[in-house]
């Protein structure tokens, strides 16, 4: 792998940042709330982002395992693994006092977190950092913002894609030349605060194949408050152009990944996450555009734009800085 040179040694280390990191990957059966995590990886690493050690579990998600064809671990793999309140006291030793890294950091979170809130338990995470977060920070020149990408500008080779092992692995060996780029030119890390997951909501969930789970249909959902958007709403969104920093995006109806998930993604992009529709609305998501809601209603009568959720997570991809 590319490796920078350690003129940044621990006597010109910035000061602010963190004293050591848990860069994570998780397999799962899926994207929604009431999917369940099927391994876990994590890469311990100190200060300056050298390994200390590595560990990774198989996890039973007492359901159907879901995309087989992507992470490979199917149900008889899976049955003789230990529950993830069985290997949750492991886990927090891992995370304890460090930073969380992941690439799309926000995933990773909400499916532990989930998992933790399942198990009644809180998991020991106070900040993350989502390695798309920093390489846009860096400004990398990155075809797009996939791990393999990431990996392919630091040379790191990916032998196993969708292994969460591998994937930590190469995580691991990415994010350090990465922080030692960011800790030369003075970069303040694109750290996020974790707010574990503390109550129960009773929405229905979706329905499991194969060995139910027992703790009744529903999900988890946070209790919070997010912060302003820094950016000035620059109007609404036009077909032809990207999203732009500012914009203020609102939701409607059911999405296939969690919404949670999805307005977390809006957030860490420098979009507003909007409750309602306005005349200031740039945009609506919403994947039942004829559905008789309030808010496309609304979107109609003052001619707001309406995307659907594919095509939304497709400008998530690039969205243009705030005008300087």
């Amino acid at each position: 792998m590319t490796m920078l040179d350690d003129r940044t040694t621990a006597a010109t280390w910035p000061a602010a940042y963190p004293q050591g990191y848990a860069v994570v990957d998780v397999e799962t059966t899926g994207l929604a709330r009431d999917d369940r995590i099927v391994s876990a990886a994590v890469y311990r690493l100190d200060a300056q982002g050298d390994v200390e050690d590595h560990w990774y579990t198989l996890v039973n998600p007492e359901r159907d395992p879901g995309p087989v064809w992507i992470h490979g671990l199917t149900s008889d793999v899976l049955a003789g693994a230990p529950l993830f309140a069985q290997i949750a006291e492991e886990l927090s030793a891992r995370l304890d006092g460090r930073v969380l890294v992941a690439h799309n950091a926000m995933f990773d979170w909400q499916m532990i977190a989930r998992e933790y809130a399942r198990a009644e338990r809180t998991a020991p995470v106070k900040q993350r950092l989502c390695t798309i977060a920093l390489s846009k920070e860096l400004a990398l020149p990155l075809p797009n913002h996939k791990l393999a990408s990431l990996a392919a500008h630091f040379g790191v080779v990916q032998e196993r894609a969708h292994d969460a092992l591998d994937d930590a692995r190469v995580l691991a060996e990415a994010f350090r030349p990465s922080l030692h780029a960011a800790a030369e030119r003075g970069v303040r890390l694109p750290l996020l605060e974790c707010r574990p997951l503390t109550e129960w909501a009773s929405a229905p969930a979706r329905p499991l194949v194969g060995r139910q789970n027992s703790y009744g249909a529903g999900g988890w959902r946070p209790s919070r408050k997010r912060p302003a958007c820094p950016y000035p709403n620059p109007g609404r969104y036009e077909s032809d152009k990207p999203l732009k920093q500012g914009m203020r995006v609102a939701f409607s109806g059911d999405t296939s990944v969690d919404r949670e998930l999805l307005e977390d993604r809006t957030v860490e992009a420098g979009l507003h996450v909007a409750t309602s529709v306005s005349r200031l609305t740039s945009l609506l998501v919403t994947n039942d555009p004829d559905a008789g809601t309030s808010k496309t209603a609304k979107a109609r009568a003052f001619g707001t734009p309406v995307v659907d959720e594919a095509a939304y997570a497709h400008l998530l991809r690039d969205v243009a800085p705030a005008d300087g």
